[in-house]
C-alpha cells in the first residue's frame, strides 16, 4: 500500500511520525538547501541534475554534503520505491544540522539530510488549457547581492509572502520584481516572455535560481528555432509581450494569461507555450533518466 514517508539520515519512517530537533538550524534560521523532484513513470526525473544543483547550492552556503552524491541518489530511489506511489513528489533537504543557539555556523554538529515523498499533485488539466493569473511583487530576496545568490536555500519567506498576495488576488503565481524594477522570476518558478519568434528569460546573473525545467525549456525552444534572449524585462514592458509562461519541476510549464488583472496577449495560452509544453512533456517522458 502506498504511503507518505520521510527518510531522515537514511532511515525511513512514516511521514506523520517523522521528527527533527527544534535546535536544527534549518528550523531556527532557514539554514538549509533543498531540491524538489518529480517522477515520470515512477522514476525521478533529471535526478543527476538535481543532485548537482543541490551540491552547488550547499557549496555556496558552505554546508558540506553529509554523504556523497551517489549515496543521496541511492537514498532518493530507495525512498521513492518505499513510498510506492504511481507518481511522486520528492523533496530532498540538507540542513547545517543542530547545535547550541547562535548564528555561528560552527555551532552546528553535523549536517542533516531529509527526503520526503508524497503523491504527485500537479495542477488540474484546466490550468494548462486556460492558463493562470499572476501578480507582481516587488521585493529584495534573502540571498540577493550575497555569495549565496542563485542557491536554492530553505529561507523562502519572500516567496511565502508573495504567494499570499497572489492567492488573495485569485492568482496562481507571483512574479518577483527586483530593486531595479526588473521581473526576474516567479515565487516558485522561472519565467519566460514571448514576443514574435523571440523567447526572453532572465539570465542567471540576475540572481535567479537556475531551474532544471528552465534548462529543458531552453533546449526545446532552440529545437523549435526560437531566438532566445537573456534579459530581465522591466515591469513596464509586461504589456508588450505576446505570451508569458512559467516553469517548475512539479508544474512543468504553465501559461500566465493575466498579470495584475490585465490580460497577456489575447488572454489565452498562446501557440508558443502550447508547442513548448508538448515538446517539454515529450522530452520528459522520453528521457526520465534518473542520471539525466
Amino acid at each position: 500500500m502506498a504511503k507518505r514517508i520521510a527518510m531522515i539520515d537514511g532511515v525511513i519512517t512514516p511521514l506523520e511520525d517523522a521528527r527533527v530537533s527544534v535546535l536544527d538550524r534549518g528550523f531556527l534560521y532557514g539554514d538549509s538547501v533543498f531540491e524538489t523532484i518529480r517522477t515520470y513513470d515512477g522514476r525521478p526525473f533529471a535526478l543527476g541534475r538535481h543532485l548537482s544543483r543541490l551540491e552547488h547550492s550547499a557549496s555556496l552556503v558552505h554546508i558540506p554534503l553529509p554523504v556523497p552524491a551517489a549515496d543521496l541518489r541511492r537514498e532518493v530511489l530507495e525512498a521513492v520505491a518505499a513510498a510506492g506511489f504511481p507518481e511522486s513528489y520528492v523533496r530532498l533537504m540538507i540542513t547545517r544540522g543542530q547545535g547550541e543557539l547562535g548564528l555561528d555556523p560552527a555551532l552546528a554538529e553535523r549536517p542533516l539530510r531529509v527526503i520526503l515523498v508524497q503523491p504527485l499533485s500537479p495542477p488540474p488539466p484546466e490550468a494548462y488549457a486556460k492558463g493562470i493569473g499572476a501578480v507582481t511583487y516587488a521585493t529584495r530576496r534573502a540571498s540577493d547581492q550575497t555569495p549565496a545568490a542563485g542557491a536554492k536555500i530553505g529561507n523562502y519567506l519572500v516567496s511565502v509572502l508573495a504567494m499570499r498576495d497572489a492567492r488573495r488576488e485569485g492568482a496562481g503565481e507571483a512574479l518577483i520584481v527586483d530593486a531595479e524594477g526588473r521581473v526576474v522570476e516567479g515565487a516558485t518558478s522561472n519565467v519566460f516572455f514571448v514576443r514574435g519568434a523571440t523567447l526572453v528569460t532572465p539570465p542567471e546573473d540576475a540572481g535567479i535560481l537556475a531551474g532544471i525545467s528552465r534548462a529543458i525549456v531552453l533546449d526545446v525552444a532552440r529545437e523549435a528555432n526560437l531566438d532566445v534572449e537573456f534579459r530581465a524585462p522591466l515591469i513596464g514592458e509586461l504589456g508588450s509581450f505576446d505570451e508569458v509562461f512559467i516553469s517548475s519541476s512539479i508544474r512543468e510549464i504553465l501559461a500566465v494569461v493575466r498579470i495584475d488583472g490585465r490580460a497577456v496577449g489575447a488572454g489565452l495560452p498562446g501557440p508558443t507555450y502550447l508547442r513548448l509544453l508538448s515538446a517539454f512533456r515529450a522530452r520528459a517522458r522520453r528521457q526520465p533518466d534518473v542520471d539525466g
